[in-house]
């Protein structure tokens, strides 16, 4: 199994689509755990909810892509600060790049992290994530939570979550599994590329299901 592929709370998102669709908007407003000072209960509470559903009918989860993605939606979409993720990761380019480059990067960041992520989310039960203590200051604006995820054979993979503190409440922006940031290898990788080929052909490759060099050898 793909390391990459342990991340609990990120779920699954298959992209499909020659040219992505706009980034879904959320069907459930945040979980009332999104306002409180403590962004840990945030992520244990979204994925135990993410988990609960899976177990109601994992068979059924394994064997439909889609159903997986329409739970992703419902849970994580209300707590993922998809933009402020992909600002980040263009870094000067967003200033430079017009409105449409922008929705077409924001879209297709966010359905390749999730797909990069999440695909084996079935294999995954409530008792096989641990949320670690975390020392946060109740009045900051940014948190690193982390967590452990036990794979079906027995090996224990650190998973950390980055959250920041928005009018809507806590909100995820990146997640960092065996040291590797999805952020960070996406700004490090791309970066070049666009300065190369220009921010059309950057898109267009992750549309495709490219993805940065660092991801591509841990998935291999």
């Amino acid at each position: 199994m793909k390391v990459l592929y342990t991340l609990v709370a990120s779920g699954l998102l298959v992209f499909s689509a020659a040219h992505a669709a706009d980034v879904p908007k959320p069907t459930a407003p945040p979980p009332a755990a999104a306002k409180s000072n403590d962004p840990s209960e945030l992520v244990k509470t979204v994925a135990d909810a993410m988990l609960k559903d899976l177990d109601a009918d994992r068979e059924g989860y394994r064997k439909n892509p889609e159903k997986i993605s329409a739970l992703v939606e419902k849970h994580l979409l209300p707590v993922f600060d998809t933009q402020y993720a992909a600002r980040l990761v263009l870094g000067k380019h967003w200033r430079t790049a017009t409105p449409e480059q922008r929705d077409r990067f924001v879209t297709a960041f966010y359905h390749s992290m999730l797909r990069n992520y999440g695909s084996a989310l079935a294999d995954f039960t409530s008792d096989r994530l641990k949320v670690l203590p975390s020392q946060i200051d109740p009045n900051g604006k940014d948190a690193t939570v982390r967590t452990e995820v036990k794979r079906s054979n027995g090996q224990t993979i650190p998973v950390i979550y980055r959250l920041r503190k928005t009018d809507e409440g806590w909100k995820a922006w990146d997640v960092v599994v065996e040291g590797i940031s999805y952020v960070k290898s996406f700004r490090e990788d791309f970066g070049a590329e666009i300065d190369a080929r220009g921010l059309d052909a950057v898109i267009e490759r992750i549309e495709k299901g490219g993805k940065p060099a660092a991801l591509e050898k841990k998935a291999a």
